[in-house]
């Protein structure tokens, strides 16, 4: 059974779990950890590797429940997502196939961060024809025998090929590979706009059981 935190467009690493596990619990009841994918997503743009981050409200206290992380709207940080990520896919074999199906994200406001993840989860995995068995969790889990948490080690401060061994990511064209050579596990938007209805099974050939 995998464990996974809420990610805005997370990474390949983390879809392949979404694949391969039969059982996946995601943690509601975790206090917000910030700097994390949580709230951010990793690109590849004409100058390389980039960070795209999702603002929120300043929480009133230390400690705050991830399922109440209001996203804030002093910025236009949809405006600013879509046009990095028009900028970075446009000329990608299938930016154009999906990404009218994603553009709801970049237009309507959500209030709650989780709550908006959820929802790019479940348009991200309906795209790419995975199942979705993800679980609520109903309390805080604990770590324990069956149970492979990967909360805290799928972050972008953590080295993947040290925190999850058994990933491997799949190596596939991307746009900009000749100006920067290959970059893996990035925004599941890298694997979809450049391997499009490949993606599912490119990510399946390279999951190790």
């Amino acid at each position: 059974m995998f464990l996974l935190s809420t990610a805005y467009f997370a990474p390949i690493q983390y879809y392949s779990k979404l694949l391969q596990g039969e059982c996946v619990f995601l943690e509601r009841h975790e206090n917000y950890n910030r700097q994390s994918w949580r709230n951010r997503c990793r690109i590849y743009s004409t100058n390389g590797l980039l960070d795209l981050v999702v603002p929120v409200v300043k929480p009133d206290k230390p400690k705050i429940p991830v399922t109440e992380v209001e996203i804030s709207y002093d910025t236009l940080w949809q405006k600013q997502h879509f046009k990095a990520i028009e900028s970075a896919y446009r000329r990608s074999p299938f930016y154009e196939y999906y990404m009218d199906d994603l553009m709801a994200f970049f237009n309507s406001h959500h209030r709650y961060l989780y709550g908006f993840n959820m929802q790019i989860m479940r348009k991200v995995c309906d795209l790419m024809k995975i199942p979705f068995r993800v679980q609520e969790s109903r309390e805080y889990m604990k770590s324990g025998e069956g149970i492979i948490d990967l909360r805290n080690s799928i972050h972008p401060k953590i080295n993947w090929q040290h925190a999850d061994p058994a990933f491997a990511p799949p190596r596939y064209t991307q746009v900009f590979a000749d100006k920067w050579g290959f970059k893996p596990n990035l925004s599941i938007l890298d694997l979809l706009f450049n391997t499009g209805p490949d993606a599912k099974d490119l990510l399946s050939i390279f999951l190790q059981f």
